[in-house]
């Protein structure tokens, strides 16, 4: 196996760089390098060559073009053994280059910061890098091409035991490289689409989807299906403690951080979910509190649920946690004390919320098979007081507007079909994802029933509008003394009327809030 003779260096990002270049160094290998990576290195004491000298021919342009040369791409695509590209080599005095070390500008952190102009946004799409690359895993049988620093120490290794790389590395580096190249093009195309677009709200025209591996998941939905996560994960969550977590674990933690967030700059409060529905929201004057109302909504369903808060977790609501199984834990940090509670069950997962998921990007994206992709802005809607409208001769209470305020943040995380019975702090009654709205109904009664708890006074959210009075009507029985829905209906001055017969308040809100 022929030993690497020649390197090419040129990286925005420089971690690990000179302890890397040095075995390189150490093994014979001749360095070429540009700007400031050729600095970095002689300012370590390596002998490096300019990109200038090897090619004959300057950098210019401010350095746009300095890379973009046949001497450095004849390099690395000339088929080492064939012997027309061999002596096409030779006649137009192209020396081999057999290693690549590039890493691009900074696109992605640079168009990350807050007010980024076009201009430093531009400035920041690398040209040579990825050419360079392309070219490099192209001919990989030949050429070792490294994009990531995290891969310096196996290249390190195996150049320093035997003067080359293997065949498999070079293959698992080539295939790294386009994975690269193609995340960060649709970065490029991501950004202009948006800054270039007069409608800021449109959705892209190709939906390109590139997500780096997180980490292998032990299987999907059920044991039969493989599983793994992609994207950004650990920038929004941190786990401190428990076993690892699942794919059904990552589909209710985030379902549960989406909810806690619309009560951020709010009372203490704690839901619990299951199956990324809710089964119980409570507020107080502490977390204690809040548990203790919205484990009182199910005290059956919490088992193996989800728990997430929108303050930092105390010992005092660690405790009471405590008495029951549950598999995960989210919130925006965890006292000492609590963390010591908690630490005791070992499989209890505790995640920290680094980012709030409302700071992603606002989109959902769902995979719809036969290789087709749904993509929809996130439901972000948010509706205060002064956005509703009351539709009944009875305007609420302050007691019943706080409520309707509460039970609409709620009933927005509750699958379609969804009905909530809720007071100003806290969930009475959960019904979920029936194929009937009535049903729904029935369900959120009979919980509230079992967990003893009185509806009356209440008030009955409805994620959309009620096609029938007997929703309404079913609700009022109920005790229910208000509702609020979106309205919309055809059957809607009913419904009002029906409201009126029995006294109720009914606010409209004019946005539904479906959940598939």
């Amino acid at each position: 196996m022929a030993k690497i003779q020649r390197a090419l260096i040129s990286v925005s990002d420089k971690t690990g760089l000179v302890p890397f270049a040095q075995i390189l160094a150490q093994a014979g290998i001749e360095i070429i390098s540009t700007g400031g990576t050729a600095k970095t290195l002689r300012e370590a004491g390596l002998t490096v060559k300019d990109i200038s000298e090897h090619t004959g021919f300057p950098e210019m342009l401010d350095g746009r073009v300095k890379t973009l040369h046949p001497k450095v791409h004849g390099g690395l695509l000339f088929i080492r053994g064939n012997e027309t590209h061999e002596a096409a080599a030779k006649t137009h005095g192209i020396t081999p280059i057999d290693l690549v070390v590039v890493n691009l500008y900074p696109f992605e952190q640079t168009v990350a910061k807050p007010d980024v102009s076009l201009h430093d946004a531009i400035e920041n799409i690398d040209i040579g890098g990825p050419s360079m690359l392309r070219s490099a895993a192209k001919n990989h049988d030949s050429v070792t091409v490294v994009v990531d620093p995290l891969d310096y120490a196996e290249v390190a290794k195996q150049i320093s035991e035997t003067g080359n790389t293997t065949l498999e590395l070079r293959r698992q580096l080539a295939a790294k490289v386009y994975a690269r190249t193609a995340a960060y093009d649709a970065a490029i195309a991501a950004h202009l689409q948006k800054e270039f677009s007069t409608d800021k709200n449109a959705l892209p025209q190709v939906l390109t989807i590139s997500a780096p591996l997180v980490q292998p998941l032990r299987y999907g939905e059920n044991p039969h299906q493989a599983a793994a996560l992609y994207g950004k994960f650990h920038e929004f969550f941190q786990q401190l403690h428990g076993k690892e977590l699942s794919y059904n674990n990552i589909l209710d933690l985030t379902a549960a951080a989406s909810l806690i967030a619309e009560f951020e700059n709010d009372l203490p409060t704690l839901a619990i979910l299951k199956h990324t529905n809710p089964c119980g929201i409570g507020q107080g004057v502490n977390l204690r509190e809040a548990w203790e109302k919205a484990f009182a909504t199910d005290k059956q369903a919490p088992f193996g649920g989800i728990i997430a808060t929108n303050k930092s977790l105390d010992a005092g609501c660690a405790e009471a946690i405590a008495e029951i199984f549950s598999e995960v834990i989210v919130a925006p940090d965890f006292s000492p004390e609590a963390l010591v509670i908690l630490q005791k069950k070992k499989n209890l997962r505790l995640l920290k919320i680094l980012k709030s998921p409302a700071s992603a990007r606002p989109f959902d994206l769902r995979s719809v098979g036969a290789n087709s992709f749904l993509l929809q802005q996130r439901d972000l809607k948010t509706t205060a007081a002064a956005d509703l409208k009351i539709v009944t001769k009875r305007q609420p209470t302050e007691a019943e507007l706080k409520a309707m305020l509460f039970g609409w943040r709620a009933v927005k995380h509750v699958k379609s079909n969804a009905i909530v019975y809720a007071s100003a702090d806290r969930t009475l009654g959960v019904g979920a994802g029936q194929m009937s709205r009535v049903d729904s109904s029935r369900i959120a009664v009979w919980k509230a029933g079992e967990a003893k708890l009185s509806l009356k006074g209440s008030v009955v959210c409805s994620d959309t509008f009620f096609p029938f009075p007997d929703g309404l009507i079913a609700a009022s029985e109920a005790g229910a003394t208000a509702a609020i829905q979106p309205g919309g209906s055809v059957k809607d001055p009913e419904v009002i009327a029906a409201a009126d017969e029995r006294g109720m308040a009914m606010a409209f809100t004019g946005a539904r809030h479906f959940r598939h």
